[in-house]
C-alpha cells in the first residue's frame, strides 16, 4: 500500500532482564520488556500521577541479540526503532484464539541504542576498552585478508 509506514520509536526502561532463546531452525531470538511512563499533575487534586505502559520488544537481528545478551540488564535505558506486529496463536488450554502485539526489531529498518553512559560498576556500557569493536579497526584487520583479484 502505498503511503503507508509501520514504524515504532521507544526510549524506556528495561522491566527484566533480556530473555535469550533459541529457535527451532537453531538462530537466537531475544525478548525484552520495556516500561514507558508519563507523568501529570491532576487539575482537580493537584496530586501527580503517572502511568506507565508496558511494550514487548522481540529482536532477530543477530547483531543486536549479541549486544543485548552482552550489556543489557534489568533497568537498562535503550533507544528502540522497529515495526508493529501482531500474531495469532491458539491457548492450548482453553483452545481459544489469542493475539500478542509485538515491536519486532529485524533486518536493516531496525536499531537498539544503550542510553545510559554508565552501568552500575561504573564502566562503560558501550565498549569495553580491551574489546574494541570500532569499525575503522575492523575494516583494516579484513583488509589484510584479502586477496588483490576480485572475481568480479
Amino acid at each position: 500500500m502505498a503511503g503507508s509506514l509501520n514504524k515504532v520509536l521507544l526510549i524506556g526502561r528495561l522491566g527484566a532482564d533480556p530473555e535469550i532463546k533459541q529457535m527451532v531452525n537453531g538462530k537466537n531470538v531475544a525478548r525484552l520488556s520495556i516500561a514507558t511512563s508519563q507523568s501529570w499533575k491532576d487539575k482537580n487534586s493537584g496530586e501527580r500521577k503517572e502511568k506507565t505502559e508496558w511494550h514487548r520488544v522481540v529482536i532477530f537481528n543477530e547483531g543486536l541479540i549479541n549486544v543485548v545478551q552482552q550489556y543489557l540488564k534489568k533497568g537498562a535505558n535503550v533507544y528502540v526503532e522497529g515495526q508493529l506486529s501482531t500474531r495469532k496463536w491458539k491457548d492450548e488450554a482453553s483452545g481459544q484464539d489469542k493475539y500478542s502485539t509485538e515491536i519486532v526489531l529485524q533486518g536493516y529498518n531496525s536499531s537498539l541504542t544503550m542510553l545510559d553512559g554508565k552501568n552500575k560498576s561504573g564502566t562503560s556500557n558501550l565498549v569495553n576498552d580491551e574489546k574494541s569493536s570500532l569499525p575503522d579497526e575492523n575494516i583494516k584487520q579484513a583488509g589484510n585478508d584479502l586477496d588483490d583479484e576480485i572475481p568480479f
